[in-house]
Order: C-alpha cells, then sequence, then structure tokens
C-alpha cells in the first residue's frame, strides 16, 4: 500500500491516488474519525470521469500510523501540505469536509496556494463554530466540551447515536440504507481514541477566520440546510461572507454527511466549479 512520512515527525500517512495521472487533480481532505473511504461516492465516479482524484488518511486514521503527538492544527496542515509535494501534485483542486476544511485553509495560509488553484469547502466546520471574541454568536464552547466528554466516556454509543442526525435522515430526500449508515458507523472506530479526542479539543478553539479573508483563490462552499455538526449560519454562510472570492452553494434538507445523502450534486458541483477555469 502506498504511504508517504509526514514532514511534522515521520509519521507514516497511507495515501490513494485513483484515476488517470493526466486528468485534473482533486485532493481531498476528510472528516474527523473517517479515512478516504468517506469519499467513495466522489472519487470513484470523477476518478471514472477522467479525474485524478488523491486523498489520505490523517495521523491515527484509517491505514496510516497510530500516534499520540501532530493533532494541532498546524502539524495536520503540514501533513496535507506533504501529500501535495511528495505527489509533486500542481492546480489542485483542494476538498475539505468538516474539520478538514480548517486543515486546508490552514494548509493554504501557511504553505501558500502555489500547488493550488481552487478550494472546496464541503460541510464545514471554518471558520469554527465556538463563540469568541470576533464571533459573539457561536456556540458556547462548554457545550463542545461537554460533547467532547460524551465521546471520551462512550465513543461507540456517541457514533451510532449520532448517525441519523449526521445524515439528515429523518428528511426528505436523504435516503441511505441501513447497511451503509451501520458501515460508516463502523468506519468510525478507524480513528484511534486518542486521534479522536484530539481533534474534538481542537474545535473547542477552532478560529480560522482572519486567514479566510486572506484566501487569494476561488472557493466553492457547499453546505446544508440541516447540518446538526457544523450549523450553517455558524460556519458555511460565514465562511462564505468572509472570503475575498467565496461562492455558497446550500443543499436543501442536507445534514453533515451530504457526501453520500446529496452525492450526485456535490459532485456536478464540484466539475462545474473546477471548469471555470
Amino acid at each position: 500500500m502506498p504511504y508517504f512520512e509526514s514532514p511534522v515527525d515521520g509519521t507514516r500517512l497511507h495515501f490513494v491516488d485513483y484515476g488517470p495521472a493526466s486528468g485534473q487533480v482533486i485532493v481531498f481532505v476528510n472528516s474527523s474519525y473517517f479515512g478516504t473511504e468517506m469519499w467513495e461516492y466522489q472519487m470513484l465516479p470523477l476518478a471514472e470521469a477522467g479525474y485524478r482524484c488523491v486523498g489520505f488518511d490523517r495521523r491515527g486514521h484509517g491505514r496510516s500510523d497510530d500516534v499520540w503527538g501532530g493533532f494541532d492544527l498546524d502539524s495536520l496542515a503540514d501533513d496535507v501540505d506533504g501529500l501535495l509535494r511528495h505527489l509533486d501534485l500542481r492546480e489542485v483542486t483542494l476538498v475539505g469536509h468538516s474539520l478538514g476544511t480548517a486543515e486546508v485553509v490552514r494548509c493554504l495560509t501557511r504553505h501558500g496556494v502555489e500547488r493550488v488553484s481552487r478550494v472546496a469547502l464541503v460541510a464545514g466546520l471554518a471558520p469554527g463554530p465556538a463563540r469568541s471574541a470576533d464571533h459573539p454568536g457561536g456556540v458556547d464552547p462548554a457545550l463542545i466540551e461537554a460533547g467532547n466528554e460524551t465521546f471520551r466516556r462512550d465513543r461507540a454509543a456517541f457514533f451510532a447515536d449520532g448517525a441519523r442526525a449526521f445524515f439528515a435522515l429523518d428528511l426528505p430526500g436523504n435516503d441511505l440504507s441501513e447497511a451503509y449508515v451501520q458501515s460508516m458507523v463502523d468506519r468510525c472506530h478507524g480513528a484511534t481514541a486518542r486521534a479522536g479526542a484530539a481533534l474534538g479539543d481542537l474545535v473547542v478553539t477552532l478560529n480560522v477566520a482572519p486567514e479566510l479573508r486572506k484566501l487569494d483563490l476561488p472557493v466553492l462552499v457547499v453546505h446544508g440546510t440541516h447540518d446538526a455538526s457544523a450549523p450553517l449560519d455558524l460556519t458555511g454562510r460565514r465562511a462564505a461572507e468572509l472570503l475575498p472570492d467565496g461562492t455558497l452553494k446550500v443543499y436543501e434538507n442536507a445534514g453533515h454527511g451530504l457526501f453520500a445523502t446529496h452525492a450526485e450534486e456535490l459532485n456536478a458541483d464540484l466539475r462545474a466549479f473546477m471548469a471555470r477555469g
């Protein structure tokens, strides 16, 4: 299996590289808990359509090394940049989901946009959901910390109990099989307890709002109206307002897991975004 070494500390990180080497490059950055398998409804059809689709398992996730350190945002962003440099990728469309959107933003503000042409923030936590000095309407950090404690006490229940809200399964149009939903719950256990807890702690103080203002490239913001993990007005809509060149696409009835429930719509929007040149 293909691996590259993290530029941070040598951690071995597993990656996948689908589609023709000459295709337009899309690099996917995962949500917390998931590995690259979360993008199956994007990577497979887009690779079959001629795009080069690349992704990797974050440290402590999937087939990457189980490590204690490196879960600060700078190190996670350096891992993303390490993949781009390892494969010498150019003119990349960088797509992040959930916490992965913050890693994407920090990667660009920390390492520059030389290799990246455009960005898509899908159901993003960026700029950060928590209340702060420049975000007085945000979520009380104590509520996020309470959720993190629930995770630490019983992460199996945390994943199982949150699945319906994650995919907004009680709303029209979000039709997924019980087998698929259960498979994604099971996939969450591919992340170590250490990795999951560390990323949860990161969200409490997450604030990349000043960095969004500095992104000098086109950014597509895709968000659902019923995202319980990253409420639209606190994250996606706010991100689009902060970006110099941001476009917001709102999916009706979509939850946090819109990569599955709204896969065809997301793929069409990604292709149209890349076709803009």
